[in-house]
């Protein structure tokens, strides 16, 4: 699982991505322009969620959930970002969260 470190690549996934939305994720993906990319993928907990102990939390629950369902989709940029509720709820909720998404995104 590559993952988007670069400050303009995550910029532009914000302002021309798709977003799909769960009440504990957001998703904003965006296909590359090279379609045999093996998928790159970001994660993103802003300061609204709490402190930094929140926040990483948040974006831990997020990484194993994307690792365990083998990681974001081929030929695709991805951005998911954990709402408030994330830290609130089991961690089997925001698991089939995800795949919602995931099944919308390729629906």
């Amino acid at each position: 699982m590559e993952i988007i470190k670069s400050h303009e690549d995550i910029s532009n996934l914000f302002s021309c991505g798709e977003r799909r939305h769960t009440p504990y994720l957001t998703l904003i993906s965006l296909p590359c322009e090279e379609h045999d990319h093996p998928g790159r993928v970001a994660f993103v907990a802003g300061k609204k969620l709490g402190g930094a102990v929140w926040r990483n939390g948040a974006k831990r629950r997020m990484r194993e959930i994307c690792r365990l369902a083998g990681g974001p989709r081929q030929g695709y940029d991805t951005v998911f970002v954990a709402k408030r509720r994330i830290l609130d709820v089991p961690y089997r909720d925001v698991e089939r969260a995800y795949a919602d998404l995931v099944r919308k995104r390729r629906g």
